[in-house]
């Protein structure tokens, strides 16, 4: 379907692709990955002619269509169904045709292909995809210019999956979907019936959809089976093997080496040392191999507050009296909390957040903070507020008035901004890096709670890897809106579902959560369940016994607090401890050590022993706190 070869593109005195191939088969689903910046976007619009390489050629299977989602989200006064519908230019000229056509057999005709294009069920097709990425009936009918950016770019994808095109091409296809719609494209496109190549950084998306990976790196693209985490597998496991016959060489190359320095001059050995001088000369040196640096994420722990940290009795949220988003809330969040929220967009969860973080005050009922509480607040819009014409260390040495240059400077590097990019203007920074900004300025002040608002739109997989490690390092609470499934999983332990004005705790895990919600489609249900339609159980009396019941639950964690602290102290100590061992034992694999003096040795290796005494008392006492804490509830 799709041939690459030896594709080569400059851009700006930079090569992006140098001797690129590869080949995507009729019918397969590849998933292309990268770091950002390496070039994806770019071969992409190589693909679809909007750009020319350099050299090389890019071949598509004669009459094959190309489909995309159009850059500009669609507007104007049409509806969602007709926008979506209009995609489709073939079913639209047959229908215009079939309008105005005489000849008897060209009508057949006509109609023969309608039917074989399913022209007939083309508006429920439209309306079900509109339907699985947000849109219910009512928005269906309303003019696509009613709708903000983000929601008519789902009207362009929408168009590009209705428009079944032979060559799919998607680039971060869920930027702009919540979980919910997520959830639904992974689905839908594991049965894509054509040909699909997608740009994405999104671990479950890879592995749910795509059967091969095509990993752009250096400029060359290099193919591997099956999803993300086979990948990443295969692709370590091959490293590893050229840095272990790179090693190999090496001592080779050594030998010979020794053999002809020892034997050149010498009348007898002089044959044989040329013999070696050639062969040193033949033998294709394995290139190391250099990994591109990993983005680092490091949050700064908070001190310890007494539990609750935030506590909300009957509270309503909105941006007006009269029209509350959100209403008798009844939560309490502790340090020790990780809490995704979950709900389609446009259901409050944003407006959660921001009561959360202060940025919105109760519009009624009662809201506790604990008095030194410090809340860390990410939000994608909160790019817009940076200084274009500021630099990183600019923004950082504002909120660090008191510390030195060099403090302001290690902050910065602990999130990859080195002596350069910390004084590249931000308009020069990359989506990803003014993500990592705003982290780093958030957590500036080593914050109790952090409120992260889709935190990953901007990042790629290794970076968004390094945040999942950063988060789950962290000592304090976090409050997590995400569409990245993989990123909630690794990372919170407890799920709130935003919906019907309520938030109420989702009892069940994630994939209960997509469990629900396909077999919600696949009944055609349109209704909310009990957890998100709880006003009724308000009116009838059932509030109030999940009232009390929450209440118990958080009177429990009131009373457990200690012995959840005594856990996370143990498990620190044995963090701690297994550090101390790691480096004790790779200082007794160096042999200068077993050179220098006995006593020495004798200390090192008794200082090894009461380490390892003290790890297993510290991991029996950590059991103990964990049994209690399990008995406990």
């Amino acid at each position: 379907m799709l041939h690459i070869n030896d594709l080569v593109f400059r851009i700006g005195g930079r090569v992006l692709l140098d001797g690129a191939s590869a080949t995507v088969a009729a019918g397969h689903r590849a998933g292309l990955v990268g770091r950002n910046g390496t070039g994806k976007t770019t071969l992409f619009r190589l693909i679809t002619g909007e750009a020319h390489a350099d050299g090389g050629t890019i071949t598509v299977s004669g009459g094959a269509t190309i489909g995309t989602v159009a850059q500009e989200a669609p507007s104007g006064e049409a509806g969602l169904l007709q926008t979506v519908l209009a995609a489709d230019k073939e079913r639209n000229a047959l229908l215009d045709e079939a309008e105005t056509a005489a000849d008897p057999g060209r009508i057949a005709d006509i109609h023969h292909r309608l039917a074989d294009i399913d022209s007939h069920t083309a508006e429920s097709r439209a309306g079900a995809i509109l339907q699985g990425l947000g849109f219910d009936a009512a928005a269906q009918a309303r003019p696509v210019g009613d709708f903000s950016g983000g929601w008519r770019m789902r009207v362009a994808l929408a168009a590009a999956l209705f428009a079944r095109p032979d060559l799919l091409l998607l680039d971060e296809p869920t930027n702009h979907l919540d979980l919910e719609a997520t959830l639904w494209l992974e689905n839908y496109l594991a049965k894509w019936p054509g040909t699909l190549l997608v740009i994405s950084h999104d671990r479950t998306l890879l592995n749910t959809v795509v059967d091969e990976i095509i990993h752009l790196q250096g400029g060359r693209l290099t193919r591997y089976a099956g999803g993300y985490d086979r990948f990443e597998r295969t692709r370590r496991e091959r490293l590893v093997l050229e840095s272990k016959m790179r090693m190999k060489q090496e001592a080779e190359r050594r030998h010979i080496q020794s053999f002809v320095d020892r034997f050149r001059y010498k009348a007898t050995k002089a044959r044989q040392a040329q013999s070696r001088i050639k062969m040193l000369a033949r033998m294709e040196p394995i290139a190391s191999v250099m990994e591109e640096r990993t983005v680092t994420f490091r949050f700064p722990d908070p001190q310890p507050l007494a539990p609750p940290i935030l506590s909300l009795e009957d509270v309503a949220a909105g941006y007006a009296a009269d029209t509350p988003v959100l209403t008798g809330l009844n939560l309490r969040i502790d340090m020790d909390d990780r809490i995704a929220l979950l709900g389609a967009n446009g259901n409050g969860k944003s407006t959660l957040v921001k009561l959360l973080a202060g940025r919105l005050q109760p519009l009624s009922g009662s809201l506790r903070r604990s008095g030194k509480l410090r809340a860390g607040y990410f939000a994608q819009h909160q790019t817009d507020e940076l200084d274009d014409a500021g630099t990183p260390f600019e923004h950082m040495a504002r909120l660090l008035e008191d510390k030195k240059q060099a403090y302001v400077r290690a902050r910065l590097g602990a999130f990859g901004f080195e002596q350069q990019r910390a004084d590249t203007r931000v308009e020069n920074l990359s989506g990803g890096e003014k993500a990592r900004l705003l982290f780093v300025l958030m957590s500036v002040h080593a914050p109790h709670i952090m409120l992260l608002d889709e935190p990953t739109n901007h990042l790629d997989v290794d970076a968004r890897e390094s945040l999942v490690q950063a988060m789950n390092d962290y000592q304090g609470a976090i409050i997590l809106v995400s569409h990245d499934p993989h990123l909630i999983e690794l990372t919170c332990d407890r799920l709130w579902l935003v919906a019907g004005g309520a938030c109420d705790p989702f009892d069940g895990d994630l994939a209960d959560y997509r469990r629900r919600l396909l077999s919600r489609r696949r009944e055609g249900n349109e209704k909310t369940s009990q957890e998100e339609n709880n006003a009724g159980a308000r009116q009838n009396g059932k509030e109030s016994n999940r009232k009390k019941a929450r209440r118990d639950r958080a009177q429990a964690r009131a009373q457990n607090a200690g012995l959840r602290r005594s856990v996370k102290a143990a498990e620190k100590h044995m963090d701690s401890l297994a550090s101390r061992i790691e480096a004790l034992e790779a200082r007794l694999t160096d042999p200068a050590v077993y050179e220098g003096p006995t006593a020495a040795l004798m200390e090192l290796q008794v200082k090894l022993s009461d380490l390892k005494s003290q790890l297993a008392q510290s991991e029996q006492a950590w059991l103990e706190s964990q049994a209690r804490l399990e008995e406990a509830g």
